[in-house]
C-alpha cells in the first residue's frame, strides 16, 4: 500500500465524531452535513423536552400517585413504560445513524486523500436510488415496524416483569418485580397447579393435533392422487369446502351438534338412551377428542392441498425403479414418498405445531368461559393461550398473562428451532435426493 493511503486523517474527519455531519459539511458536502447535524439537534431537543425524563420514568414507573380529592394528577405507569421503550428505540435509531455518519465521513476522507472528487448531494441521491434502492425504500417501513410491531412486543415482555394487573392498575403505581411472576406461576399454589396441568395438556394437544392433521392430509392426498380412484376432483371438493367455510362458523356448528339439544343427542335419545354431555363440565376427554376432531376438520384440507400439489410433481421414475427392485407399496412410501414430502414440508409442519400450540379458537368456541374447581380461572380443555386470555382480559391479571405469553414464546421457539436445524430442509436447503 502506498504512502498516500496511510496518511493520517485531518481534523475535519474527527469533527463528525463530535457532531454528526460536521465533517461532511467541512469536506464540502453541505446538504448531507446539514441533514445529519439536524438529526443530532433534533435528538438533543427531544432529550431536553421529553426524552431524558422518559428514560428516568422507564426505571421508576412513576413516583406520584393520583389523588382526585386533592386534585393531584398522578403518574400513569403504563404510559411511562411505553414512552420509555420508545425513548430506547429512538436511542437505537440515532446510534445507528451516528454509526453511518462515521462510516460515511471515513469514506469521504479517504476519497479526499486519494485526490478523488467527492460526490455532491444530488449525485449521492442518484447513487442511493441506483445501488441501494432497497435500503432507501425499506427505511421508513422499518421505522413503522419498530414503532407499531416491535414496541408492543417489547411492552408485553416487560409487563411480565412488573406487578401490573389485579388491583395494581392506573391510577395505582406499577412497580418492577423482576422474576416474581415466573416464581408465582411455577411455585405459588394459586397458579402453579393450573399452569402445569394446562402445560401438560397443551403439549399433548400440540403433538396430537399436528400429527393427526399432517398425516391425515398426506393420506387424503395419496388417496385422491391414486389413479385407481375415480372422480378425484369431486372427492377433493369436499375437504376444500370444509376449508373454505370460516373456522368460527364450523366451530359453532360443531358446538351445536354436540350440545344437549343438538342432532347427535336427539338421535341418541330416539334410541332410548339419555343425552350425553359431550361438552359438559365433567366431559374432560370427550371434549378434548371433539376438539381434536374439529381441529382436524378445519386443518387437514390445507395439508391435503399442499401434499397433492407436491405428489403431482413427483418423479415417477423413482417409483418405477423401486418396483423393478421388488419394493412394496409400503417400502416405496417409507423410502421415497415420505422423505420427499417431509423434506419440503418441514417448515409447514413446524408452523402447524406452533399454530396448534397457540390455537385459541377451538376450545374458546367449544367450551369458553367454563371454570373448574381444580383449575384457577380455567378448564381441563383450555390451552395456555386460553388461560392467558382468561387471566388478562377477563380478570385483569396482565402481568401473569404477559409472563405466560413469554413462556409460550420460549417453548415454541426452542421446539421450532431445534426441529428445524435438524431437518433436511435446513441442512440440504430443501434439496431431495
Amino acid at each position: 500500500m502506498s504512502y498516500k493511503y496511510k496518511r493520517k486523517k485531518d481534523c475535519r474527519y474527527y469533527m463528525s465524531f463530535l457532531w454528526m455531519g460536521l465533517g461532511q459539511f467541512l469536506y464540502g458536502q453541505r446538504i448531507k452535513g446539514l441533514l445529519l447535524m439536524l438529526c443530532q439537534v433534533g435528538y438533543i431537543s427531544y432529550l431536553i423536552v421529553r426524552g431524558g425524563q422518559d428514560f428516568v420514568n422507564f426505571f421508576t414507573l412513576g413516583t406520584q400517585k393520583a389523588d382526585n380529592w386533592l386534585n393531584i394528577q398522578g403518574d400513569n405507569s403504563v404510559v411511562m413504560l411505553i414512552m420509555g421503550i420508545l425513548s430506547f428505540l429512538f436511542l437505537g435509531i440515532i446510534m445507528y445513524i451516528y454509526y453511518l455518519n462515521i462510516v460515511d465521513v471515513k469514506k469521504v476522507c479517504t476519497m479526499k486523500q486519494k485526490g478523488e472528487k467527492v460526490p455532491n448531494f444530488v449525485q449521492e441521491v442518484k447513487l442511493l436510488f441506483d445501488r441501494q434502492f432497497p435500503i432507501f425504500v425499506l427505511f421508513f417501513p422499518i421505522i413503522g415496524v419498530l414503532i407499531f410491531s416491535v414496541l408492543p412486543i417489547i411492552f408485553m415482555i416487560l409487563i411480565a416483569f412488573t406487578n401490573y394487573g389485579g388491583k395494581i392498575v392506573p391510577p395505582e403505581l406499577v412497580d418492577w418485580v423482576g422474576f416474581d411472576n415466573f416464581v408465582k406461576i411455577v411455585a405459588l399454589s394459586k397458579f402453579a397447579p393450573t399452569f402445569f396441568r394446562i402445560l401438560g395438556w397443551n403439549i399433548v394437544w400440540a403433538i396430537l393435533s399436528t400429527s393427526i392433521n399432517y398425516f391425515s392430509g398426506i393420506f387424503l392426498a395419496l388417496l385422491f392422487t391414486n389413479k385407481r380412484v375415480k372422480g378425484q376432483a369431486i372427492w377433493r371438493a369436499f375437504p376444500i369446502l370444509a376449508y373454505a367455510i370460516p373456522g368460527f362458523i364450523s366451530l359453532l356448528a360443531f358446538k351445536f351438534m354436540f350440545s344437549y339439544g343438538g342432532p347427535i343427542n336427539q338421535i341418541i335419545q330416539e334410541f332410548g338412551h339419555k343425552a350425553i354431555g359431550f361438552l359438559d363440565i365433567d366431559a374432560k376427554w370427550s371434549a378434548r377428542m371433539i376438539g381434536l376432531f374439529v381441529n382436524a376438520w378445519i386443518g387437514v384440507p390445507s395439508i391435503m392441498l399442499l401434499a397433492t400439489g407436491m405428489l403431482s410433481n413427483r418423479d415417477e421414475s423413482l417409483y418405477e425403479a423401486a418396483r423393478i427392485d421388488g419394493a412394496s407399496n409400503w417400502v416405496q412410501f417409507k423410502k421415497i414418498t415420505m422423505p420427499y414430502i417431509l423434506t419440503a414440508t418441514t417448515p409447514v409442519l413446524i408452523g402447524q405445531f406452533v399454530g396448534n400450540f397457540n390455537n385459541f379458537g377451538i376450545f374458546f368456541f367449544l367450551r369458553g368461559g367454563l371454570y373448574l374447581d381444580k383449575y384457577f380461572l380455567a378448564s381441563d380443555t383450555d390451552l395456555l393461550i386460553n388461560w392467558l386470555y382468561n387471566l388478562s382480559i377477563d380478570n385483569n391479571y396482565y402481568s401473569i398473562g404477559a409472563t405466560i405469553s413469554l413462556i409460550i414464546f420460549i417453548i415454541t421457539s426452542i421446539v421450532s428451532l431445534s426441529i428445524y436445524v435438524r431437518s433436511s430442509s435446513y441442512k440440504q436447503g430443501g434439496d431431495f435426493a
